[in-house]
């Protein structure tokens, strides 16, 4: 679907502005993710544009082209339909974005066992959400898992540049939860700053040594003093909470 918005809105642009971003959220019936959409939830837009004009002017002008790209009745609320949600986007492309391209991401991750955005770490810095969110998401996952609420756990964020707060997030513990879903979203969304600038404070992102992460990959293993996202520390709190032991207490 982002395929078919992307020809859509780039048919129109490409003579002057070939640079363009298209992310979106789409709901399913069982919100599992599973199955065939039926609705798009949210949807963000980064499109290049001349100099003058302004945000309203580029929304006006994406805004059928979004809508013809989807199915009768799928077009999200006006207010979850974001474009250029930082702004003014003159400079694009090779000009605006150089540098590295990037590790291979399933290997320096799950090996492909776990879904991926396709953002790679190498390169940026912690105030990039493909590398933050992807190390909160291990924390969560990992911590949900060693206090006893699950044996296995699948962390799901998403972001639109220039919003610091995920647009979605869910919690799925694949059916081996012994607390729901919403229980544990709840809680993690009560305990800890799922913004950028949280994230990267809650993980301490700007002391870590990253050098150990340019082989046998980012996550599973405690390098030193770093990889903060390894910690269990949230862990002994869950089990408090939902009244269970956790592994450590065991």
């Amino acid at each position: 679907m982002a395929d078919r918005i992307s020809d859509e809105v780039l048919d129109h642009f490409m003579a002057k502005n070939p640079y363009a971003h298209v992310g979106g959220d789409a709901g399913y019936p069982d919100n599992c993710g599973l199955g065939r959409p039926v609705k798009v939830l949210r949807a963000v837009l980064s499109i290049q544009h001349e100099e003058g004009m302004t945000q309203q002017d580029v929304r006006n002008l994406v805004y059928p082209h979004f809508v013809a790209a989807i199915p009768e009745g799928w077009m999200c609320k006006d207010e979850d339909f974001l474009v250029n949600p930082t702004g003014r986007f003159v400079v694009g492309g090779p000009v605006g974005d150089s540098g590295m391209t990037g590790r291979k991401i399933m290997v320096d991750t799950y090996g492909g066992h776990v879904p991926h955005g396709g953002g790679a770490f190498s390169g940026k810095d912690p105030s990039k959400v493909d590398r933050s969110a992807a190390y909160m998401a291990r924390y969560i996952a990992k911590n949900v898992v060693h206090a006893g609420l699950a044996t296995e756990c699948l962390v799901q964020m998403s972001y639109a540049i220039g919003v610091p707060t995920p647009l979605t997030f869910s919690i799925n513990t694949l059916g081996t939860g012994v607390v729901h879903n919403e229980c544990i979203e709840k809680y993690v969304e009560e305990n800890v700053d799922l913004s950028i600038s949280g994230i990267c404070d809650h993980l301490s992102l700007f002391k870590q040594i990253y050098g150990p992460t340019s082989c046998y990959g980012h996550f599973g293993r405690n390098p030193g003093e770093s990889f903060s996202w390894e910690r269990l520390d949230l862990s002994l709190d869950m089990a408090r909470v939902f009244g269970l032991r956790c592994k450590e207490c065991v």
